[in-house]
């Protein structure tokens, strides 16, 4: 009966870290995070770790779950303030369910638990080091701790080494699902950047300027709005790639992306269409004004020392 309840505390929590790393991943928590996103994050995994407690495995008055996973992982990723926050929920939602001898003993296990995976996290160690040395100790202190609460020693013969079993697998778990959910967004958002970015000039490309350009057709009645293209391309550029090598042309077209970024307002949008073909998409912009703006440029590449 204990391995089976604590192994279905061990999915609930499998279940909510997933969701709760979905949530977060297009803004995953890191030490750089807001102080405001910390405080929100550390109320999630708190709230996370009271659903935790209500499905707790009961001896007694003694509750036992894996409440301190979502702790353990706030300091690992965000550090003190979400795992303190969390911290302070769990301690609320411990003496909601009942104020006697084991809920202060959960505290006790509960803080010390936080301090110590703020303290290891914060130490030079690789991540797998980090994750086993907070799994053991937390491990330890439940270990002491309900080893004064239970005096029944055939139960505490049962408990301890399945709860040191699920306890690691939990920790493995958990801190596998954040990486994975973590790496997987991260190739994402490349892949999703790489597909309308220009890799060379960080410009839009094509595809971008495609997508772009027909929704602005398509809206220019709508918004009643002037629309201007700039298309731009550079003279005899297979002689500089054959004169002075691929390398020096791709120098060239970086400064002209440069300079077309400059030369135009902050909304207006510059795409490289493909090998020197450049456009700049002018956002409400009439056709002096159009004039105006392509001439800036033209000047602007005539006394660029690299052109001329």
């Amino acid at each position: 009966m204990i391995i089976k309840e604590l192994l279905s505390n061990l999915a609930i929590l499998t279940s909510l870290i997933f969701g709760y790393a979905q949530l977060t991943n297009s803004i995953p928590l890191n030490r750089e995070s807001t102080l405001i996103r910390k405080i929100f994050l550390g109320i999630l995994g708190g709230l996370l770790s009271n659903i935790l407690m209500q499905y707790s495995m009961h001896l007694g008055s003694t509750i036992i779950d894996l409440r301190h996973i979502p702790i353990m992982l706030l300091s690992y990723y965000g550090g003190s303030i979400p795992a303190l926050v969390a911290m302070f929920l769990v301690i609320i939602g411990r003496f909601i369910i009942g104020i006697n001898t084991s809920s202060y003993y959960a505290v006790i296990l509960i803080t010390l638990i936080t301090i110590v995976s703020i303290f290891i996290s914060n130490m030079n160690l690789t991540n797998i080091v980090k994750s086993f040395y907070i799994l053991t100790f937390s491990n330890g202190i439940f270990t002491i701790l309900f080893s004064i609460l239970l005096k029944d020693l055939q139960t505490l013969s049962l408990l301890i080494p399945s709860y040191w079993l699920i306890s690691y697998l939990a920790g493995i778990i958990s801190f596998y699902i954040v990486e994975y959910l973590r790496n997987t967004q991260k190739l994402f958002n490349r892949y999703k950047s790489e597909s309308a970015i220009d890799g060379l000039t960080g410009l839009n490309n094509v595809r971008k300027f495609d997508e772009v350009f027909n929704d602005l057709l398509k809206n220019l009645e709508i918004n009643n709005e002037m629309l201007s293209l700039l298309y731009i391309d550079i003279d005899h550029f297979k002689k500089i790639n054959d004169t002075y090598g691929h390398k020096e042309g791709d120098v060239v077209l970086i400064e002209l992306g440069k300079i077309l970024k400059n030369s135009v307002r902050n909304f207006d949008i510059v795409s490289r269409n493909g090998g020197e073909e450049f456009t700049v998409i002018l956002l409400d912009c009439p056709t002096n004004h159009a004039t105006e703006i392509s001439e800036k440029i033209r000047n602007s590449v005539q006394n660029h020392t690299l052109f001329f």
